[in-house]
């Protein structure tokens, strides 16, 4: 059920940019890395063989271990200063060892936890001189590459597992009229439920906050 509704609501949000796109007035790609935390966390569900777990996870984000925290956009702006479009961040979190549920040897989405959202975003022009000030949000999935062994269990692979949402504010510095550099604060939070090998379950709600820096260019 939670799969379908995150379909129909991908689907949607696609089909509002798209038709939003056309009327922009100008186009902006924006690349950022940057530092990414991780807090607290319940992760829980069912082992292979039936057994419940439940424990809290003080997740490691390791952003610029390989591969490292990253993220891209694409932003139809329009005159209003209003603008419509579509991102992909690309966060990591891992367990640490000593607070992993028993019989669990590896539990981690590094390659990685991977967010995709539809952005509304406001920006206001030059408002500090060649400072352009901004903040948005944005709803979309998670689809992280699940890398969890439990008592012999491997889950390896890329997985849809629940809704996803973000806020951003950060500010930009015109190098000309093309090329630009930023940095922002971004909040993630998301809502995810994995299928684990051999019938095993796992549920947790996963937050990050970022700095990111990064470089956009427009046309």
């Amino acid at each position: 059920m939670i799969k379908k509704y995150i379909a129909t609501a991908a689907i949607a949000s696609l089909g509002a940019v798209a038709m939003v796109a056309p009327a922009a007035a100008e186009m902006e790609l924006s690349f950022y890395g940057g530092y990414q935390t991780a807090p607290h966390s319940r992760v829980k569900g069912t082992r292979a063989n039936g057994t419940a777990y439940s424990n809290l996870i003080g997740w490691d984000g390791k952003s610029f271990e390989a591969p490292p925290y990253y993220g891209m956009r694409a932003m139809w702006w329009r005159d209003s200063g209003l603008g419509f479009g579509m991102e992909f961040t690309h966060s990591k979190f891992y367990a640490p060892g000593a607070e992993m549920p028993a019989g669990f040897s590896r539990l981690e989405f590094t390659d990685g936890h991977n967010i995709i959202t539809a952005n509304v975003m406001k920006r206001w022009d030059n408002k500090w001189g060649k400072f352009t000030p901004y903040v948005g949000a944005g709803i979309g999935f998670a689809m992280p590459h699940v890398d969890v062994t439990e008592n012999g269990n491997r889950t390896f692979g890329y997985q849809v597992t629940g809704p996803a949402a973000k806020a951003i504010a950060g500010v930009k510095y015109d190098l000309n009229d093309r090329w630009g550099l930023f940095s922002e604060y971004q909040f993630t939070i998301s809502q995810n439920e994995a299928d684990l090998e051999n019938g095993g379950t796992m549920k947790t709600r996963l937050i990050s906050n970022a700095l990111n820096f990064g470089v956009s260019y427009s046309f």
